[in-house]
């Protein structure tokens, strides 16, 4: 099994994939329709594959490039190797009992994207919680859940943050509300260990954050959490992320993204500068009664 960090998304890689097919039947002359019909299937089913929002059977990969004309032995075994493993599946999806099916798609944009701005309101984001962190998170407002599965869901998230330190690891740039960071999820103790975890996570070279200080009246975050995914591959478009109790929104429309971007910069222009930070969770803990290192781990 593949281990945390080593994998990138399937999605991602579906959308590439796509998107060659795409331009190569472009640039052969050919209708969906008619690529469809080489491969016995539908106009839909081509318009699907080249979305990358489906699986691909490597037979019709096959076919299609030897319709489109492609003779180039080397790059059509290099694009029938990207179909097999755009049809693996990440190694979250051993979680898939505690993995809601409308995040699967995020899991698989997130192990590919090349930079995550985030804003968050209510929690310390994801990529930066710590295992007690989780685990009392998870808990909140489901109620009794059994030990294993709560194991599992830590695990889960755990595992997501090897994307920060892989040797070409994601670039993370996270603002936070300080409230999220007077919040004792866990208690005191678990929320200041969290507290020192940021302040050693900020030293990561592909890691800024930038808390939204109370003293601060007005800002523009009153859209709510979100983030943005952006990616290496020009065939992936930028993604804004909108996560809901039970559901997700993924938006890539030009004026959706430049409309959360243009509030992420202003959120970052609002916020003291990341440089500032240590400083501003190390007042935190003093406030608390406590200094850095001050809750040593059982």
């Amino acid at each position: 099994m593949t281990e945390p960090g080593a994998q990138r998304g399937p999605t991602a890689l579906r959308i590439v994939l796509g998107a060659h097919l795409r331009r190569m039947r472009e640039a052969a002359g050919f209708s969906r329709s008619e690529a469809g019909w080489e491969i016995r299937s539908s106009e839909s089913k081509v318009s699907r594959m080249e979305l990358g929002r489906v699986g691909f059977k490597e037979r019709d990969v096959d076919d299609l490039l030897a319709f489109y004309g492609l003779d180039d032995a080397e790059e059509r075994e290099r694009l029938l190797a990207l179909a097999r493993e755009a049809n693996n599946p990440g190694w979250w999806h051993r979680y898939g009992d505690v993995l809601p099916n409308w995040f699967h798609s995020y899991l698989d944009l997130e192990a590919a994207a090349s930079m995550i701005r985030t804003y968050e309101l209510q929690f310390v984001p994801g990529l930066l919680q710590t295992e007690d962190y989780v685990r009392a998170a998870v808990q909140l407002g489901r109620g009794l859940i059994p030990a294993d599965e709560v194991e599992r869901r830590v695990a889960l998230r755990v595992g997501r943050q090897a994307i920060l330190t892989d040797p070409d690891p994601v670039r993370l740039w996270a603002v936070v509300d300080e409230s999220t960071l007077h919040r004792p999820i866990g208690g005191t103790k678990v929320l200041g260990l969290q507290i020192e975890h940021l302040i050693e996570m900020t030293h990561l070279p592909n890691v800024s954050l930038q808390v939204m200080p109370f003293t601060t009246s007005s800002y523009a975050g009153s859209a709510g959490a979100y983030s943005i995914l952006r990616f290496a591959e020009h065939d992936l478009p930028d993604i804004v992320y909108i996560e809901h109790l039970s559901s997700a929104l993924y938006l890539d429309k030009v004026e959706d993204l430049d409309l959360y971007t243009e509030t992420m910069e202003a959120l970052c222009v609002a916020a003291p500068p990341p440089y500032k930070t240590r400083d501003l969770l190390s007042g935190i803990l003093k406030d608390m009664g406590a200094g850095p290192h001050s809750f040593p781990v059982p």
